[in-house]
C-alpha cells in the first residue's frame, strides 16, 4: 500500500515538473573557438586536440572520464581545470557571459590567472571557448542539477530522473588533422615627425598592437595593449601641432606599432634588425635618445618604469624619470610612480618586456606600464575587454607621457617654467571622444597574431592603423616580416573556431527508476 502511494505520489510530481520544465531541442548547432595551440621555439603552448565526442557533465561531478566538462567563468579554475586533465575528461567547454561587465572584479581576477595557467602547458584535451545562448545555459543548468541529484536522497535521484533525465552529447566532427601555419605575415609600421637639423637626437615610441588570450577568436585586448596603440594615436597627433614651426621640433619623433608582441615581440625584433642590420640609412643606427615603450596603460594609479639597468644620472634615460616624477608630483599626486630594475636573463627563452629588445642591442629604452608584474595575467586574458579600461585614467596617463616627454625636449625646468606647467590643453588637450572611438575600434575584432593577416577584418585594421600614421606622420613605411617556413620562430595551428552540435534526449522511465526502492526496505522503515 505504501509503495503504490510512493509511486501516485512521484507520478504527480512528475506531471507537475514537466508542465515546468524548459523543452531541450533535439539538436543544437554552435559555434565555438579553441584554446590556442602554437609552437615557439622548442615550446609548446595550448591544446593539441579539436574532435570532440562525449556526454556533456558538469564540473562539480566526481568522475569526469571521458565526459565534456561545462563551465561557466565562475566555474573556471586551474584546480578544476587540472582535475579535468587528470581524470583525462574529453574536453572542457567553457561559456563566456556576453556582457563581461556583469562578472564580479574576484571572478574576473580568478578567471584571468587560472587562464595564465592553463596557457603554460601543452594539452592533448580540446579546450573551447563559446558566447552563451539560451540553449547552453539551458545545457549548464540541467547538468549541473544533475550533479547535485547524484549525491542527494534515493527519493531525489528517482523524481530527478523522471522528470529531467536528459543527456546532452556534444559532438565536434571535424576528422581533418590540425595543420600547422607557418606562413605568417607580421607588419609593423612607422612613421616620424623629423627634428629641425641633421642631427637632430631621435626619441621612439613605440607599442605592440596584437592581444593574446585563451582562445585567438576572443582576443580583444583591451588593456593590453589597446590602451598603449590608444596613447600612442594620441601622441601622434599631438605632436604634429607642436612641430608646426621648425623652432619647436628638438627631436626626431619616430613612432613604431609592432605586430608579434605577444609572442616574445617578434615584430619588434624584426625591425630592430631591419633599421641596423639591412638599411643603409635609419634614425636607429646613431644618437637615439631613449626608447619609451608603451604597455597596459588603460587604469591604476600606479605607474612603473621598467628597465634593464639602472639609468646612470646625466643620461636622457634618467632625465626622463625625474621629469616624470616632477609632473606626477605637481599636478597627479595621488600616482604612485615606481622604477622596476630588472636585468635581462639571456638563458631564457622569452623576454619580460618589450624594451628588453632595444637593450640587447645597446639601444637606451624602458617600459611605462601600470603593471609590476611582466607575468601579470592581465597582459593576456579574453576578459581583458572594453569593461576593464577606466577612460579617465587612461587619459591622465595619455597626459602624463606627454607632458613628460614635451618637458623633457623643451627643457623645461631648465628654463624655469613653473613645474605644473601644462603644455597640452585647449586644443592640445587629449580629446575624449577620439580616445573612446580609438579604444572601440581597436576592441571590434580580435586582434590575435595568427588572425591578423588572415581575416579580412583584422587586415582591415592594420590597414587603417597605417592611416592613421599617414594622417600626422611622415615617411610611414609598413614592414611586413615573413617566417622562415623551415624554421619558424613561432607555428600556429588551424581549426580555431569550430561548429559543435549538442544532441539531447530525454529518457523518462518511470516504473523502471521506481525499482530502485526495495519494497521490503519500505516495509521495514514503514514498521
Amino acid at each position: 500500500m505504501l509503495l503504490r502511494s510512493v509511486v501516485v505520489l512521484l507520478v504527480l510530481s512528475v506531471q507537475h515538473l514537466h508542465g515546468s520544465a524548459l523543452p531541450a531541442v533535439s539538436s543544437y548547432e554552435f559555434t565555438a573557438f579553441r584554446m590556442q595551440q602554437y609552437n615557439l621555439g622548442q615550446q609548446k603552448h595550448g591544446c593539441r586536440g579539436a574532435i570532440v565526442v562525449a556526454e556533456a557533465r558538469s564540473a562539480d561531478e566526481p568522475s569526469l572520464t571521458r565526459r565534456c566538462i561545462i563551465m561557466k567563468v565562475e566555474d573556471f579554475s586551474a584546480e578544476k581545470y587540472l582535475e579535468a586533465q587528470g581524470q583525462n575528461a574529453a574536453a572542457v567547454l567553457i561559456l563566456l557571459p556576453k556582457n563581461i561587465s556583469s562578472v564580479p572584479h574576484s571572478t574576473v581576477q580568478t578567471f584571468m590567472m587560472s587562464e595564465s595557467v592553463a596557457l603554460q602547458k601543452e594539452t592533448l584535451i580540446p579546450v573551447y571557448v563559446a558566447p552563451e545562448d539560451e540553449q547552453l545555459l539551458y545545457m549548464y543548468e540541467e547538468v549541473k542539477q544533475a550533479a547535485a541529484a547524484r549525491t542527494s536522497s534515493i527519493f531525489v535521484r528517482v523524481l530527478r530522473s523522471i522528470v529531467t533525465a536528459t543527456a546532452f552529447q556534444i559532438l565536434v566532427s571535424n576528422n581533418a588533422p590540425i595543420k600547422a601555419i607557418t606562413d605568417n605575415a607580421i607588419v609593423t609600421l612607422e612613421g616620424v615627425l623629423p627634428g629641425a637639423g641633421e642631427d637632430a637626437p631621435t626619441i621612439v615610441i613605440t607599442a605592440y598592437y596584437d592581444s593574446y588570450g585563451l582562445a585567438p577568436w576572443l582576443s580583444f585586448g583591451a588593456d593590453s595593449n589597446g590602451s598603449s596603440v590608444t596613447i600612442l594615436l594620441e601622441l601622434a597627433r599631438l605632436f604634429q601641432k607642436l612641430y608646426s614651426s621648425s623652432s619647436t621640433r628638438p627631436y626626431n619623433l619616430m613612432f613604431s606599432l609592432t605586430g608579434g608582441g605577444k609572442y616574445n615581440f617578434l615584430g619588434t625584433k624584426r625591425w630592430i634588425e631591419e633599421n641596423l642590420d639591412h638599411a643603409e640609412s635609419s634614425l636607429l643606427h646613431d644618437n637615439v635618445a631613449f626608447v619609451v615603450c608603451l604597455d597596459t596603460l588603460g587604469k591604476s594609479d600606479e605607474l612603473f618604469v621598467h628597465v634593464s639597468r639602472p639609468p646612470k644620472p646625466d643620461t636622457p634615460v634618467h632625465s626622463f624619470i625625474q621629469q616624470l616624477e616632477e609632473v606626477v608630483s605637481s599636478r597627479f599626486s595621488w600616482v604612485k610612480v615606481g622604477l622596476v630594475h630588472k636585468k635581462i636573463n639571456l638563458v631564457e627563452s622569452t623576454i619580460a618586456w618589450e624594451h628588453e629588445r632595444y637593450s640587447l642591442r645597446r639601444i637606451p629604452g624602458f617600459t611605462l606600464s601600470h603593471l609590476e608584474d611582466p607575468k601579470s595575467a592581465l597582459r593576456g586574458s579574453i576578459l581583458d575587454t572594453m569593461s576593464q579600461v577606466d577612460f579617465r585614467k587612461l587619459k591622465r596617463n595619455g597626459l602624463i607621457i606627454a607632458e613628460t616627454l614635451a618637458r623633457f625636449m623643451y627643457n623645461l625646468t631648465d628654463k624655469g617654467s613653473p613645474k605644473d606647467v601644462q603644455v597640452f590643453k585647449g586644443q592640445l588637450d587629449f580629446q575624449d571622444s577620439r580616445l573612446s572611438s580609438l579604444m572601440s575600434f581597436l576592441t571590434s575584432v580580435p586582434r590575435a597574431t595568427q588572425l591578423l593577416d588572415k581575416e579580412q577584418s583584422q587586415i582591415l585594421m592594420v590597414n587603417s592603423l597605417e592611416h592613421e600614421f599617414k594622417r600626422y606622420l611622415q615617411q610611414v613605411h609598413r614592414h611586413t616580416f615573413r617566417q622562415d617556413r623551415r624554421d619558424p620562430d613561432v607555428s600556429f595551428f588551424d581549426q580555431m573556431n569550430q561548429p559543435i552540435v549538442m544532441y539531447s534526449g530525454e529518457f523518462p522511465d518511470v516504473f523502471g527508476d521506481c525499482l530502485l526502492f526495495n519494497p521490503a526496505s519500505v516495509k521495514s522503515k514503514h514498521q
